[in-house]
């Protein structure tokens, strides 16, 4: 069942992890070897998080770089959902 207005996945990091690990973002940008900016931008919501970032955080020992992925194709699936799109018609196979 999908989630109802799901957070960015970047929030959880910058809420409950970077405190739990006693790093601030240019520590952990720093140890990842990426940008602050970018990981800025992330942690802020601005950004989705790439499979390249979900990977470094795998491998420092944060989390699963597949659940990171699953977390922002949730939040970016909710969001289009909200969007208004034109009217789609559905498609019938013979």
């Amino acid at each position: 069942m999908p989630m109802h207005n799901p957070p960015h996945p970047g929030e959880a990091l910058r809420e409950d992890v970077l405190p739990a690990i006693g790093m601030n973002v240019s520590n952990l940008a720093r140890h990842l070897g990426y940008s602050r900016g970018q990981l800025s931008t992330v942690l802020n919501g601005r950004s989705a998080i790439s499979a390249d970032l979900a990977l470094r955080l795998e491998l420092a020992g944060l989390g699963s770089a597949r659940q990171y992925l699953a977390e922002q194709a949730a939040y970016d699936l909710w969001q289009a959902a909200q969007r208004e799109h034109p009217p789609i018609a559905r498609l019938t196979f013979a």
